[in-house]
């Protein structure tokens, strides 16, 4: 799925880059400031979630999750400084540990682990959801709905395997009044 997109947006982009560039304005230099900062101050608490779990399906969505915040911060990077926008100062990364030296009562469940990756996606897709409401320019625009069609490709991976180990939590059930239970 990852190639069909990317081949979408290959040509999307080929598409429309003879648009003119005007300057940022600030909705859309600000969106990626609070983007970038969002997904560098998230790659040191996925490495500490990293290092707390054993669970090999949590350990396989927290590296897909380094993986493509490190893609899309590389990116956005890039993109920031080509057009003059100041990189936030951002935490460090996050040496390796083993899961077996952190004591009990500081290391996260599975369950902590996958909420907090699922609400991450979440707060991810909107903010992509706003920016792509508020771009001018299609080259900033485009950038927008390939994050946020990764990050909800990666998203439907996670609640898939949420639910199927039992991490999802799911709100009471709402039944309209004079319903039948």
């Amino acid at each position: 799925m990852p190639n069909k997109i990317e081949a979408l947006f290959d040509y999307l982009r080929t598409r429309f880059d003879s648009e003119p560039k005007s300057k940022l304005h600030i909705g859309e230099a600000m969106g990626c400031w609070l983007y970038y900062t969002a997904l560098a101050e998230e790659i040191p608490v996925l490495e500490i979630a990293l290092n707390t779990t054993t669970d090999n399906v949590l350990i396989e969505l927290l590296k897909d999750a380094l993986k493509l915040s490190n893609q899309q911060t590389t990116i956005l990077e890039e993109f920031m400084l080509k057009e003059g926008i100041s990189l936030p100062d951002t935490s460090a990364h996050k040496p390796q540990t083993d899961s077996n030296s952190i004591p009990l009562g500081v290391k996260s469940t599975d369950i902590e682990i996958a909420n907090l990756i699922s609400a991450k996606v979440a707060s991810n897709i909107v903010m992509c959801s706003t920016n792509i409401s508020q771009s001018i320019r299609s080259d900033v625009g485009l950038m927008w709905i390939r994050f946020h069609s990764e990050k909800c490709v990666y998203g439907m991976d996670v609640k898939t395997k949420m639910r199927e180990h039992g991490w999802i939590k799911v709100p009471p059930y709402y039944y309209p009044p004079r319903s039948t239970k």
